[in-house]
């Protein structure tokens, strides 16, 4: 029996006992992803650059580990704990000549030393220590402890407390005497001898009790407004800081719980709803040398008391805005400084963001100087821009200052002189600068663009003095970049449209040969032919391109069945020649073609990848040009592959499941049926920040919202409706679709079903509601568009 076990094991190690997709099915593919193989993801190097680190399985048997290749051996290697332990942060900051990194981790500071590869541990405290930097010279570590700013010298361990924040005043001395009080107390000293020369030794005893006394640290009043962005000069010698009012009055939702391990309903503290009151914040500049204190000046900030263009529609409040006549609020995020900390600048943000500013710092004053302003009607945004408070920034040297703009239409990057003002635009074109990174040197740009396809993202390099990009990968399809810290090496997570992710290493050299580490994906997934869908374009009917995933059934059902499927987030770009992030429904679209359905997957207005003019044009309208795309990509269908009109349907998740009931209420002669997933019905009760930006405020554009929210148009409901939602929805409540459930329940419709999924959240978890659910939208598809 042994010799047996053995040899049966080997036979199957070997695959030739391993399972083969020959049909495609919802329970197959449906089944916990890691069936497929477990991609590598969060790669990062070692700060020597010989290694790549990597979260990975090499078989469907768990869940990810840390593994490890090197740059002479791309074998990949299970990092054990004990090396684990030792691995540094993967952020951190650097000195100047990139031998030491000073990091924090498990709220403890650490410095590494690059050139022996010792580290050596500088603090063990209860307290977290964060965000340490290296001042200057390189002398001094400066980090946060609590709220306030500490200084440890490396070379004498001095540590040294910068800041000393406090809710309020200390008072010295006593209380102050009151009129009675004084009065007495000069006749005591005018009348009694003995009172005078005790005044006047206490008055000796003072002075020298002064003098001998140390120089106390200047209190900083926050009052009860809440510190943040606490940021130093390289030389030490401006502090800046940030003072948060909290906003009162904000009320948040509940989502409640129902299978809980207590057995009792348990609720969910959850977000607020667009339109509530927002924080505001004021930026201060504390001078070390004079210990003073000061704002940073905004209200001369040109254009600060503009109004946007859509209360034009409003008369009446447009008029009160006018007599108010108010500043915006607005955000200061840096400030940024020059190596030399002669030149400072901020990036502030209007609150209604409509407007982004960049401008100069004068620390000796917080007076502000415009270096670029970037007003939006619509909003503000795009890559490099909005992935953080103030974008992909910095000083390229101590006069030049580099930044992302959509000024162009596109997102690209720009220098600007802080003396002169003058800008350089150092990229252009029809395309996205979608990452940035300056080099250890200063002297290049290193960025991922989509300048071949809008699909296709590879890694270029473009000198700051400007000039050509240059392509440094070579691998059509998904290409995400990690450089390595010496800047040698790329490790490259690589995919393709039918083909999931996998980890690559190269030279940084443009024509560099890149070598696959990683195998992840199982012989099952293999075995089955999956679709390379065919990316295309049509016109849509303001007459611009439109891009769009084709699955084409090999032999089309004799009812000329069509699917569209509508990606979510709204912002998120699907038609890529990448593995989809939704993959789940890139399996159904192939098992939809081989049931002789013609499957269409459209990047429609709002999607990323496209510029400025295609990521807005949602402004003021959601479910309108967003939607007609669908509808003109339905016609495309119908003219190219004489798919039947009467036989389309439509699905699609959050935002995807918003334009499946804008489809199915408001475009009933075109979609047949929809299969509607976690969707927002009513714009007014999701969050603020995304909501906000695209429709504005309910009570400022309520116009806006009645457009665009589903639950105002379910009258218009004639084709067959599914709705399948998560009841603990953190995202777009379950509440939601209850609304529209209770709506549909009082305009008498028929037909329309809900599904609801106790233990689901957004993303949904569990394969057994994932397959319950997309059963159930092929049923429908199955029993209304094959008639």
């Amino acid at each position: 029996m042994k010799k047996l076990f053995i040899i049966l094991l080997l036979i199957n190690t070997t695959g030739v006992f391993a399972q083969k997709l020959d049909t495609l099915t919802i329970e197959k593919i449906m089944r916990d992803p890691k069936w497929i193989g477990l991609s590598p993801s969060a790669i990062r190097w070692t700060d020597d650059s010989k290694k790549i680190l990597f979260n990975w399985n090499a078989d469907q048997s768990g869940s990810g580990e840390l593994y490890s290749i090197s740059t002479v051996n791309a074998k990949p290697q299970k990092v054990n704990i004990a090396e684990q332990r030792s691995l540094s942060a993967s952020d951190g900051d650097w000195n100047k000549s990139r031998t030491l990194k000073i990091y924090e981790k498990n709220g403890d500071l650490f410095l590494a030393n690059i050139k022996t590869g010792s580290t050596i541990q500088l603090t063990n405290t209860e307290q977290p220590e964060t965000a340490p930097v290296f001042n200057a010279d390189g002398t001094e570590v400066v980090f946060k402890q609590g709220a306030n700013l500490f200084a440890l010298k490396l070379n004498s361990g001095q540590l040294k407390q910068l800041t000393n924040f406090v809710r309020t005043a200390k008072k010295d001395g006593e209380e102050p005497l009151n009129n009675q009080e004084q009065w007495l107390k000069r006749q005591q000293l005018e009348l009694f001898d003995i009172i005078k020369k005790e005044t006047k030794e206490e008055k000796l005893d003072s002075a020298k009790t002064a003098a001998l006394a140390p120089q106390k640290l200047k209190e900083l009043v926050t009052g009860t407004d809440k510190v943040n962005a606490i940021k130093i000069s390289p030389d030490s010698k401006y502090i800046t800081y940030r003072l948060t009012k909290p906003a009162s009055g904000v009320k948040d939702a509940i989502v409640p719980n129902y299978v809980t391990a207590s057995g009792f309903t348990e609720d969910i503290p959850n977000r607020s709803k667009v339109g509530r009151p927002s924080s505001t914040s004021r930026m201060f500049i504390f001078d070390t040398r004079r210990q003073s204190v000061y704002p940073v000046l905004t209200n001369d900030i040109p254009g600060i008391k503009d109004l946007p263009d859509y209360l034009k529609n409003y008369p009446n409040e447009l008029a009160e805005k006018k007599k108010q006549n108010a500043d915006r609020e607005v955000t200061v995020a840096g400030p940024f400084w020059s190596d030399d900390s002669k030149n400072a600048v901020v990036v502030i943000s209007s609150q209604d963001n409509k407007d982004r500013w960049i401008m100069r710092l004068d620390p000796v004053t917080g007076k502000l100087s415009l270096l670029d302003r970037q007003r939006d009607e619509a909003w503000v945004g795009g890559p490099g821009i909005e992935n953080s408070e103030a974008g992909n920034v910095g000083f390229v040297d101590n006069t030049h200052f580099y930044f992302q703009s959509e000024a162009s239409g596109y997102s690209h990057i720009y220098l600007v002189d802080v003396l002169s003002g003058v800008k350089k635009q150092l990229t252009s074109g029809k395309w996205e600068v979608q990452t940035l990174q300056l080099s250890n040197n200063k002297k290049t740009f290193y960025f991922t663009a989509n300048i071949d396809h809008p699909g296709v993202t590879d890694f270029y390099s473009i000198q700051v003095s400007g000039g050509n990009p240059v392509k440094i990968t070579g691998m059509k399809g998904g290409n995400e970049v990690t450089l390595s810290p010496d800047e040698k090496w790329l490790a490259i997570r690589y995919s393709y449209s039918n083909k999931p992710w996998e980890l690559y290493i190269q030279a940084n050299k443009p024509g560099a040969k890149a070598v696959q580490v990683t195998h992840s994906v199982s012989p099952e997934f293999t075995s089955y032919p999956w679709r390379d869908p065919e990316i295309i374009t049509f016109k849509n009917r303001y007459g611009n391109d439109v891009y769009a995933r084709q699955y084409l059934p090999k032999k089309a059902n004799p009812a000329k069945p069509a699917v569209i499927f509508v990606h979510g987030a709204g912002y998120l770009q699907e038609v890529t020649y990448s593995w989809s992030y939704y993959f789940r429904e890139y399996m159904f679209n192939n098992m939809l073609a081989d049931n002789g359905y013609t499957v269409l997957d459209i990047d429609y207005t709002a999607s990323a990848g496209y510029g400025r003019d295609w990521r807005t044009g949602i402004y003021r309208h959601m479910g309108g040009k967003d939607l007609t795309d669908q509808v003109d990509g339905v016609k495309y269908l119908v003219e190219k592959f004489g798919v039947n009109p009467k036989h389309v349907g439509l699905y699609g998740g959050s935002y995807g499941g918003f334009i499946t009931l804008m489809g199915m209420f408001t475009e009933p002669n075109v979609f047949t049926a929809g299969g509607a997933i976690r969707s927002v019905t009513d714009w007014a009760h999701y969050n603020h920040g995304y909501t906000s930006n695209i429709l504005n405020e309910p009570f400022t554009d309520e116009n806006a919202y009645r457009k665009s929210s589903p639950i105002y148009f379910a009258n218009g409901l004639k084709g067959n409706l599914l709705m399948l939602h998560g009841m603990i929805d953190q995202n777009v409540n379950y509440q939601d679709i209850i609304r529209l459930t209770q709506k549909l329940i009082e305009l008498h419709k028929e037909n329309w079903e809900l599904a609801s999924y106790p233990v689901e959240d957004h993303g949904f978890e569990q394969p057994s509601s994932w397959t319950d659910e997309y059963k159930r939208i092929f049923k429908l598809f199955e029993q209304t568009l094959k008639k």
